[in-house]
């Protein structure tokens, strides 16, 4: 059967000039983030709004050097890598848990986690340092990690909840009696039927790690050596200058590989979409 072509109408085209609309206002950001840092200071200050007279890449070389961007980068990558894998594993075994087994322990635990949620991180931070401090978790890598891990797995967690409570237990079962033990059941047949959640998963801890400033700043400090993206860019802003064209050519350099890492995980999250629609 020929699908017939729905004709192009009023309603159409007001719905695609709204998204495209929308699509700008998202946009606008960038815009004014790489134009900026393609400027002197004097040619912001005078007017942000405008493409440089002069492209200045030599903002970039000298952020490069000030911040020492390779390391700082390495910093990054590092503490949001181990971050976000233990994020995974942690809470998708949760999640499996809690979902494959339901007793009245599971369900308060859950409920727990998901409270943990509504609990502002600031009326946190005073009690989050003293104990990182008597625990001897400031200053280094471990610390770091693990704060990420306590906040970050509620959300995780719930998110695997839902899915996995769609995955058949018809292939858990069929496994077991191949002879599967509970962890290879797991790990050999749960776990890469949860890639479509995971990637979701990886992309919003990703964002979030990759990008904060409040919980390095408090946990790493004046540690040098593991200092971030976003705490090396401070460097830029004192108490009485700021320095705008370098700040904004450090925060183009940052953003750009959490960026090609979206890009390169849109597939997959177009694919989780379309295998939920699907799911019974």
């Amino acid at each position: 059967m020929m699908e017939t072509k729905q004709p192009y109408s009023i309603r159409l085209f007001g719905i695609e000039l709204s998204a495209g609309l929308l699509a700008l206002l998202f946009l606008a950001p960038f815009y004014f983030v790489i134009v900026n840092s393609l400027k002197t200071l004097g040619e912001i200050i005078v007017d942000a709004a405008s493409l440089p007279v002069t492209y200045h890449f030599a903002n970039y070389a000298k952020v490069w050097s000030i911040i020492e961007f390779p390391k700082v980068l390495w910093n990054s990558f590092l503490i949001t890598g181990l971050s976000v894998a233990g994020i995974v594993m942690l809470s998708s075994m949760t999640a499996y848990q809690l979902v494959r087994r339901p007793t009245w322990f599971n369900n308060v635990l859950f409920v727990l986690f998901i409270s943990s949620m509504i609990i502002p991180f600031q009326s946190v931070m005073l009690q989050l340092v003293r104990v990182t401090s008597l625990l001897e978790l400031r200053g280094n890598l471990i610390g770091i990690v693990v704060c990420y891990l306590g906040f970050g797995i509620a959300l995780s967690m719930f998110l695997f909840h839902g899915f996995i409570k769609n995955v058949p237990l018809e292939i858990e079962e069929a496994a077991v009696v191949d002879g599967c033990s509970p962890y290879g059941v797991f790990w050999k047949i749960v776990f890469p039927l949860l890639r479509p959640i995971m990637v979701t998963v990886m992309i919003l801890n990703s964002l979030w790690i990759w990008n904060d400033y409040l919980l390095p700043v408090l946990i790493i400090g004046s540690n040098r050596e593991l200092t971030t993206i976003p705490l090396a860019i401070t460097k830029f802003f004192g108490q009485y200058t700021k320095q705008w064209d370098l700040a904004l050519a450090g925060l183009t350099l940052g953003v750009t590989p959490i960026i090609a890492f979206f890009l390169l995980l849109q597939k997959h999250i177009i694919e989780g979409i379309t295998a939920g629609s699907v799911k019974g």
